[in-house]
C-alpha cells in the first residue's frame, strides 16, 4: 500500500471517528454547504507535553527545525495550565476547533492513568481524531507489546523498516540501518523489544540475537491511534534523526506547516591560489604571525594541478555531485608570475571545465578585509589612526577586490552568481577578540556590488544575520586543514591540537571546555583510520538534521594525496545507503541556502509573533500569514492548491510527500490547499 493510500484512509478515520460523534455530517471536495458546517476545524498546531527528558526534546527540535508551530506545556512548571477540555479545543465562528492536530506525550500516561487531565486528554483525541507520539516508553500490553523479550542496550544493532513502515510514513527511509556505536565503552541507546499484540503495526524492528521486537510502531486502540517508541535517544543521534520526519509526518498525518529536506554543500576556497604548508618540525604554518623563522625544508605552498583539476571534474560525474569554486583568480595571476609568467595549466584546466562547477567570488587576492592589522604582536591587534580609533580597510578597496575578482570571471565566462561572495577568512565581518565588530566600510562595499549573501563561519556565527542589505550564509569549517595536502601533514596537525602536552601535543584540548583530547594518532594510518569517520560523520549528521548550511574546505584538500575525496565519499555513500531514491540529498548553491535560511528565520519569527493562522476543515486546508511572509507546506501527493479560478498541483515531491514555500495568490489573501 502506498504512503497517499495509508494517508487517504486515516483521514477517512478521522472523519468516520467525528461523524460517529455527531459533530461531523459532511465532507466534500466542492462548494461548502449548509450541512458541512459542522464539520470541525483542526488548528495546524502540535501539543508537546513536555517532563524535560531528552525524547521529548528531539521530537521538540525535530517540529521547530520543521517549521511546525506547537505548543508547550511543561509538567515542571507548577504554573503550567491544566489541560482539560477547554484547554483542548473550544468554537471559532460557531464551528468545533480542536486546537491541536496531534500531542507528543512523554508517555502513554504523563497525567497518571485515569487522572482528570489524561482522560480529558484522551477524549480530545477520540472526538477529533488527534493521534498521540509516545515519544519513550516500555514494551507492555497497555501500548499494544508483550512485555519485553530483550531490554537493554541497543548500541550496534541492526535496524530493519517493516512493509508496513516503508508503505507508509518511513517510506523516505531504504528499509535497513545501524544504531549508532560511536563508543565502544559507553552504552548510547537503551530500548525495550516486545512482540506486537493485537492492534500493534510495528513500523521499525530491531534484532538483538535471537530476538526481534518493535522499537516504533502504531497502536490502535479504543478509538485511538499511538505511536510508540520503545528506545531512548537524543536528538543528535543518528537514529532520530533517521526515524524524525517519519515521526512528524505520522503525528500531523502527512499535512503540516513547514517543511524539511536533507542538504549538503561543499565549497572549495582559495580555488587558483596557494596555500601555505604546515611545518611538522616547528608545528606551526610559516606565513602565520605565530610561525617564527623562515618557511624551510618541506613547506612548499600547496596547489592544485591541472592533473587535480581534471580528477575534481571526474569525480563530481562519478559522484553525481558538484562542488561549489570559491575562487582568487589575482592571487592565481600573482602565482603565474612569481613562477615565470606564461600559461597556468591549472588555471587552464579549470577553465576549460568552468561549466561543471558552480563558482563563488572569494575577493581578488584574499587580503584581510576587516581593521587594518597591526602584526608587531602575536597576536594580531587592529592598528590605530592618531586618534586612537580604529584603522579600517576602506569601502574602495572592499570594492576593488570584490568588482576585479568578479570581472575577471566574467571574462572567463564563469558561470557564476554576482549576489554571492565569501571573503577572505571571512574577513570584514567581526572577528573575536580583536575585531569585536564588522568593518564600518563592509556593508556599502557589498551594497556597491551587488552582493546579497556573504559566508560566514558556522562556528563563530551559527546564526544568520544582516550586514547592511546583505545577508551572511553560515558555513561549516570542516576538520580537513587548509594546510595540509597529505594524509600524514593531516594526522600531524590534528595531533598537535588534539592531544595533551604530555602526548606531545599543544595542550590546546586541555584548556578549552569545547575540546576533549585524543591518544595520538599514528599519522601512516590515522587519517584514514580516526579523521575520516569521524568528519564524515559529523557531516552527515548536519545533513540528516536538515541544516542547509554548506561546508567548507580548501583547494589543498584537492590536491597532492587529495585528501577530501574520502570524507565526501563516505558522507554521500552513508546517505545514499540510508534514504530511498525519493529523498535525494539537495546540493544548493550558496544564495539558495540563504534564502532558505531567511525563510525559516521569518517564518520563525511569524509564528512567534502569533500572526500565522492555519487550519484544516474535512479536505481544505487554510493558511494566512503577513504579507510576504514564505509559507512552509507539507501535504500528501494529489494535494491541489486553490486559485481564483481552479486549482493546480501544489508544491515539490521529496519524500514521499509533496512541499513548498509559498505565498497566496493574486487577489487571495490566504493560502488554501485541497486534499486527496
Amino acid at each position: 500500500m502506498t504512503q497517499r493510500t495509508l494517508g487517504r484512509n486515516r483521514w477517512r478515520s478521522a472523519a468516520a471517528l467525528a461523524a460517529a460523534t455527531g459533530m461531523l455530517t459532511a465532507v466534500g471536495a466542492g462548494a461548502p454547504t449548509a450541512a458541512a458546517a459542522t464539520t470541525p476545524r483542526v488548528d495546524l498546531k502540535v501539543l508537546v507535553v513536555d517532563n524535560g527528558d531528552s525524547p521529548v526534546e528531539a521530537i521538540t527540535a525535530q517540529l521547530r527545525n520543521t517549521g511546525v508551530p506547537y505548543t508547550t506545556v511543561d509538567l515542571n512548571d507548577p504554573d503550567r495550565p491544566t489541560v482539560d477540555a477547554g484547554f483542548l479545543s473550544d468554537t471559532a465562528g460557531g464551528t468545533p476547533r480542536a486546537r491541536f492536530q496531534g500531542v507528543v506525550l512523554p508517555n502513554e500516561a504523563p497525567f497518571g492513568a485515569g487522572s482528570a487531565e489524561q482522560t480529558a486528554l484522551e477524549d480530545y483525541e477520540r472526538t477529533y481524531g488527534i493521534p498521540q507520539v509516545d515519544a519513550y516508553t516500555w514494551a507492555h500490553p497497555e501500548v499494544g507489546l508483550d512485555y519485553a523479550s530483550y531490554t537493554g542496550p541497543l548500541d550496534g544493532r541492526p535496524a530493519a523498516v517493516t512493509a508496513a513502515g516503508r508503505g507508509g510514513w518511513f517510506g523516505y527511509l531504504d528499509g535497513a540501518f545501524t544504531l549508532e556505536d560511536n563508543a565502544p565503552d559507553v552504552s548510547e541507546s537503551y530500548g525495550y523489544l516486545g512482540a506486537p499484540r493485537e492492534g500493534f503495526t510495528s513500523y521499525v524492528d530491531v534484532s538483538v540475537g535471537d530476538t526481534t521486537g518493535s522499537l516504533v510502531g502504531e497502536y490502535a486502540h479504543d478509538g485511538r491511534r499511538e505511536l510508540v517508541v520503545t528506545f531512548a535517544y537524543n536528538q543528535y543521534q543518528q537514529q532520530f534523526r533517521l526515524l524524525a520526519r517519519g515521526i512528524v509526518e505520522w503525528l500531523t498525518e502527512g499535512v503540516h506547516l513547514g517543511q524539511l529536506r536533507n542538504y549538503f554543500a561543499v565549497h572549495v576556497d582559495d580555488v587558483f591560489a596557494p596555500d601555505a604548508r604546515w611545518d611538522t618540525e616547528r608545528n606551526c604554518t610559516p606565513g602565520d604571525l605565530d610561525c617564527v623563522g623562515g618557511d624551510g625544508p618541506g613547506t612548499v605552498p600547496i596547489r592544485m594541478t591541472a592533473a587535480d583539476a581534471a580528477y575534481a571534474a571526474q569525480w563530481q560525474t562519478q559522484h553525481g555531485f558538484t562542488l561549489d569554486m570559491v575562487y582568487n583568480a589575482g592571487a592565481g595571476e600573482e602565482w603565474k608570475t612569481e613562477n615565470g609568467g606564461g600559461t597556468d595549466a591549472l588555471t587552464d584546466r579549470l577553465l576549460a571545465d568552468r561549466a561543471r562547477y558552480r563558482w563563488i567570488n572569494h575577493t581578488y587576492t584574499h587580503p584581510f578585509l576587516g581593521c587594518v592589522q597591526d602584526t608587531s604582536t602575536v597576536p594580531w591587534t587592529c592598528a590605530k589612526n592618531a586618534d586612537g580609533s580604529i584603522r579600517w580597510v576602506s569601502r574602495s578597496e572592499i570594492s576593488a577586490e570584490i568588482r576585479d575578482n568578479y570581472y575577471w570571471a566574467v571574462n572567463k565566462g564563469l558561470p557564476l552568481d554576482r549576489t554571492e561572495l565569501v571573503t577572505g577568512e571571512h574577513s570584514g565581518l567581526r572577528t573575536l577578540p580583536q575585531q569585536p565588530v564588522d568593518n564600518p566600510n563592509l556593508a556599502g562595499a557589498l551594497a556597491d556590488n551587488g552582493i546579497r549573501w556573504t559566508g560566514s563561519d558556522n562556528s563563530r556565527e551559527p546564526e544568520q544575520r544582516a550586514v547592511g542589505l546583505a545577508s551572511t550564509v553560515p558555513r561549516h569549517p570542516m576538520n580537513v586543514y587548509y594546510n595540509v595536502g597529505t594524509k600524514a601533514e593531516m594526522a600531524d596537525e590534528y595531533n598537535w591540537v588534539y592531544t595533551t602536552r604530555a602526548d606531545g601535543g599543544s595542550g590546546i584540548c586541555e584548556d578549552s571546555p569545547l575540546s576533549t583530547c585524543i591518544t595520538p594518532l599514528d599519522t601512516a594510518t590515522g587519517y584514514d583510520d580516526y579523521i575520516v569517520p569521524m568528519e564524515a560523520r559529523t557531516a552527515l549528521g548536519h545533513a540528516l538534521s536538515g541544516d542547509p548550511r554548506p561546508h567548507y574546505v580548501h583547494q589543498s584538500n584537492l590536491a597532492e594525496e587529495r585528501i577530501l575525496y574520502p570524507v565526501l565519499e563516505r558522507v554521500l555513500a552513508g546517505y545514499r545507503a540510508l534514504f530511498a531514491d525519493n529523498t535525494p540529498l539537495q546540493n544548493a548553491r550558496q544564495s539558495a541556502i540563504g534564502t532558505e535560511l531567511k525563510n525559516r528565520a521569518d517564518w520563525q519569527a511569524a509564528v512567534a509573533a502569533g500572526e500565522v493562522t492555519a487550519y484544516r476543515v474535512g479536505d481544505t486546508v487554510t493558511v494566512t500569514a503577513p504579507s510576504g511572509t514564505e509559507i512552509p507546506l507539507t501535504a500528501p501527493e494529489g494535494t491541489r492548491r486553490q486559485l481564483l479560478l481552479g486549482t493546480t498541483v501544489f508544491g515539490t515531491p521529496y519524500a514521499g510527500a509533496r512541499s513548498d514555500w509559498t505565498q497566496p495568490a493574486a487577489l487571495q489573501t490566504a493560502v488554501v490547499l485541497k486534499l486527496p
